[in-house]
């Protein structure tokens, strides 16, 4: 009787190696979902890309999605604009004598696309 026995056995434990000599892991496919920009997370991180580069913020219009501020010679102002497609515009437009720092525009650009994880 231990006979059969143990081939039931050694037939399930060949079994149970076949199955484990089959396994393999779930693909994971990595995916990425566009999603557009909130006012509000988008009026923060140009607010903090001004702090990064040195500009003192002045005034703040949220309704009117304007900020104003200052850097040395440099008057700075920042517009968010939510569109008709659900996105929302940033722009910093900076004025002054550019030959004291021709990158602050760009500077300001890299900061607030850091801050909004792009």
């Amino acid at each position: 009787m231990s006979g059969p026995r143990n081939l039931v056995l050694l037939a399930a434990f060949a079994g149970l190696l076949a199955l484990h000599g089959c396994y393999t892991a779930p693909a994971y496919v990595a995916t990425t979902k566009s999603v557009p920009a909130s006012f509000d997370a988008s009026w923060q991180a140009a607010r903090g890309a001004a702090y990064d580069e040195g500009v003192a913020i002045t005034a703040e219009d949220r309704s009117s999605g304007t900020m104003r501020g200052t850097k040395g010679p440099f008057d700075v102002t920042i517009s968010v604009a939510s569109q008709a497609d659900g996105s929302v515009r940033v722009g910093f437009t900076v004025t002054g004598p550019q030959a004291q720092d021709p990158t602050l525009q760009d500077r300001l650009t890299r900061s607030y696309q850091r801050r909004m994880g792009r």
